[in-house]
């Protein structure tokens, strides 16, 4: 139905502009909270993670009938989760963190955690648990659930998975992208396009569970694990 089309269409398209947002149009210097920053930011997620839920409960109320968490697919999940972590690790603690490639990458991520009002430790902890807790899990109801779920409707599992991926990848290469500018074809997109392949994996696994259990405690681990990077790259930072 084109009213699905233009759901689907507003749902893929948004989380990339509000990073455009974010990231680029509202970026100030960095050595201040940003306010206008912060409101955007509340305004957007607040749009972004309720407009399934009110979409759904008008046209298909049926869709949110509550379902129990099955363990389907949870040890796959868990131990993707897990390499990945310790991929992440790897990668920046053996390579990445004294390699001279990202040495202008913790000021700049640092600049952005300041406009977010978090540039103290204890701060960017609360925020780290945000991120790895409770955003990662309405990530998943959004990209995995009511994205891919709907998609499902009407395209096989293959193209499915690729467009609901590809929009998920798109405001990670826009964040990238501001924190890598000098290493886009290097860094930048290579990790967008893990993103999309991480995404991918838990396309699949929801698509074989039912249940976004496995996927949002693999998405657990991983953010954790960037953020635990990124509270590294700031130690020579924090106020």
């Amino acid at each position: 139905m084109k009213r699905d089309h233009l759901a689907l269409a507003f749902a893929l398209i948004f989380p990339g502009i509000m990073a455009w947002v974010y990231f680029v149009a509202l970026a100030g210097e960095g050595r201040h909270e940003n306010p206008g920053l912060l409101i955007a930011f509340g305004v957007g997620k607040f749009v972004q993670f309720t407009f399934p839920l009110v979409y759904v409960w008008w046209f298909e109320p049926e869709r949110l009938r509550p379902a129990l968490p099955t363990r389907a697919g949870l040890r796959m999940a868990l131990v993707f989760g897990l390499a990945i972590a310790a991929g992440i690790f790897g990668l920046y603690f053996g390579w990445l963190k004294d390699s001279g490639l990202i040495s202008e990458a913790p000021a700049k991520v640092y600049a952005k955690v300041r406009e977010f009002g978090m540039a103290t430790p204890a701060r960017f902890v609360v925020l780290a648990a945000f991120i790895s807790l409770v955003h990662s899990a309405m990530e998943e109801y959004y990209w995995r659930w009511f994205v891919f779920g709907w998609l499902r409707k009407s395209l096989a599992l293959g193209p499915a998975l690729v467009l609901s991926n590809l929009a998920f990848m798109a405001h990670h290469v826009i964040v990238l992208g501001v924190y890598f500018p000098e290493r886009f074809w290097m860094l930048a997109l290579p990790f967008s396009i893990a993103v999309a392949v991480g995404g991918g994996v838990w396309c699949w696994i929801y698509e074989r569970s039912r249940s976004l259990l496995g996927p949002w405690l693999s998405h657990i681990l991983i953010d954790a694990a960037i953020m635990a990077v990124g509270y590294d790259m700031m130690m020579g930072f924090w106020e």
